[in-house]
């Protein structure tokens, strides 16, 4: 008897972690993708919440969310969206905060190709620069604001190619399509190293902050798992991957 009691309550006990565990829809900026990946699943692992994550350009996810795109959670590339969403009323009031400050490098897949003062740029000796499209992508913004900065956007105006997102502009580069390009330091850079290849990281004060905001979206607005991500984003352990990624917070 007592051992079907104790089967029953075992039962019970995972019924009930069942009912509370629930998904959450998720729009992340291309350049967060491999630390949003590790903190999906210590989230998934501490809470029993799933997030479920779809990557791309924050201004085509600008376009989706207000077409009705079934996102819960926004982690944009910029704060300027997540702010103009709120103003528009489709976030839930008062969810907006910072989850990240963002850092571009200029990298090459070729070791000894990029030197650690982005000198490679006023030598030109180059057929392809690799930059995300400004229009969709705040990254992109930021790498045309460091070439004009430079004196050097006249100069390369020919040689750029455009990425959909920072992660194609990655793809272009690491494929060898672009001997080099600005990339988000994230997508070259783990546990405090160089992960391949060489590059330059780009000093703050040549563009404008890239302030990575985060909104619980409407859609999410009664749904107990976007609060708790949008929670787990703001912790310790959180905090701890996105800084092994070459972040600021």
């Amino acid at each position: 008897m007592q051992s079907l009691l104790a089967r029953l309550l075992c039962a019970a006990v995972l019924s009930c972690g069942t009912a509370r565990a629930a998904e959450v829809s998720v729009a992340v900026a291309a350049n967060f993708t491999a630390p949003m990946q590790k903190i999906a699943a210590e989230f998934e692992r501490d809470t029993g919440h799933k997030a479920q994550l779809a990557f791309g350009a924050t201004g085509k996810f600008y376009a989706q969310i207000r077409n009705g795109a079934p996102f819960e959670v926004f982690l944009s590339a910029d704060d300027t969206t997540p702010a103009k969403l709120e103003e528009e009323g489709t976030v839930v009031a008062g969810s907006r905060f910072t989850y990240a400050i963002g850092k571009l490098a200029l990298w090459s897949a070729q070791p000894g190709v990029v030197d650690d003062k982005g000198e490679v740029l006023r030598r030109g000796a180059f057929a392809h620069l690799a930059v995300a499209n400004p229009k969709t992508a705040p990254y992109g913004v930021a790498a045309l604001e460091v070439l004009r900065k430079l004196g050097v956007a006249d100069a390369l105006a020919a040689k750029l190619v455009t990425g959909e997102n920072i992660a194609q502009t990655h793809q272009f580069v690491a494929s060898g399509n672009a001997e080099l390009g600005f990339v988000a330091l994230s997508q070259v850079w783990s546990d405090g190293r160089l992960t391949g290849g060489s590059a330059w990281r780009v000093p703050a004060e040549l563009h404008a902050p890239l302030r990575q905001d985060a909104v619980i979206l409407a859609k999410g607005r009664d749904k107990p798992a976007a609060r708790a991500l949008a929670d787990y984003l703001r912790g310790a352990k959180a905090a701890a991957i996105i800084k092994s990624y070459g972040y600021g917070q």
